[in-house]
């Protein structure tokens, strides 16, 4: 049976936290008694969210703003926590959005700044507080992927499923690495999950159109990866449907899968267009 106050004593920073799976995730892990460190751009709403966590789960918050678009803001928050005496035991990078678009027509700052935030600051992030981490004999690093990191690349979102992949890569790469630290590493992989996601991108109407069978729960997707990272499972992906589909990807020739998405990634670029 899980300890609901497992984390007592603990302190967890999660990025994107204002909403979503970040904010999924961080219902979670003051439930189970860590205090949060909530980093994302928009203050008000962090307060807020800072408040009703620490007055629900009897728990220490605390709130550092940060646009991960920014090459300083890894640096700003390493120096923040410092100057703050809070000791990081575990990292959930969340923080993600999608751009629409082909690539070609879209330009070159937004995926430059897409980068920043999908790959290098999760990568910055783990890398200033991994040694911390294994110093002191514990830590759990939950990077927050999506099965689109275990599918061919399609068109349309073209760097997001290449940088998902990334995160599983680098994932299984630092579990590996950590192994016998006490330092526990994971990818979560969830599919279509109800959040602001689409808001963000500007494609929730066209989302509307997909089954409801293929949605998960915010909340569903943060128990799963919650349960995953502390049992040092390397790759988690919540849902039934996606585990099957990323099971039967794997079993197909790769050209073959690689054909069935492009199809599909046809259909929907034509819809956005």
């Amino acid at each position: 049976m899980t300890d609901l106050r497992e984390g007592q004593g603990r302190t967890v920073l999660i990025t994107g936290a204002s909403a979503g799976i970040g904010a999924a995730l961080a219902r979670v892990f003051a439930s189970r008694g860590f205090d949060c460190v909530l980093t994302a751009r928009r203050t008000e709403r962090l307060n807020a969210f800072a408040i009703e966590l620490r007055d629900t789960h009897a728990i220490n918050t605390h709130v550092i703003t940060a646009d991960l678009a920014k090459p300083e803001a890894c640096g700003a928050i390493a120096l923040e926590l410092n100057r703050r005496d809070i000791a990081v035991d575990v990292l959930v990078n969340n923080a993600g959005y999608g751009v629409t678009g082909l690539y070609r027509d879209t330009a070159w700052e937004l995926q430059r700044d897409f980068i920043q935030v999908l790959v290098t600051a999760p990568c910055e992030l783990t890398h200033r507080l991994l040694p911390a981490m294994q110093a002191r004999g514990y830590g759990r690093i939950l990077n927050v992927a999506s099965v689109a990191g275990l599918l061919p690349g399609s068109a349309s979102h073209t760097l997001y499923g290449a940088a998902k992949a990334m995160l599983v890569s680098f994932s299984q790469a630092l579990h590996s690495e950590q192994e016998g630290t006490g330092v526990y590493v994971s990818a979560l992989c969830p599919g279509f999950t109800y959040s602001e996601f689409h808001d963000v991108n500007g494609t929730r109407a066209r989302m509307k159109s997909t089954p409801k069978w293929m949605w998960l729960s915010a909340e569903q997707v943060a128990e799963d990866g919650y349960r995953a990272v502390m049992k040092n499972q390397t790759v988690c992906i919540p849902g039934r449907q996606y585990k099957a589909i990323s099971t039967l990807v794997r079993l197909l020739p790769l050209d073959v899968a690689y054909r069935i998405g492009h199809r599909r990634s046809r259909r929907i670029h034509q819809a956005e267009g």
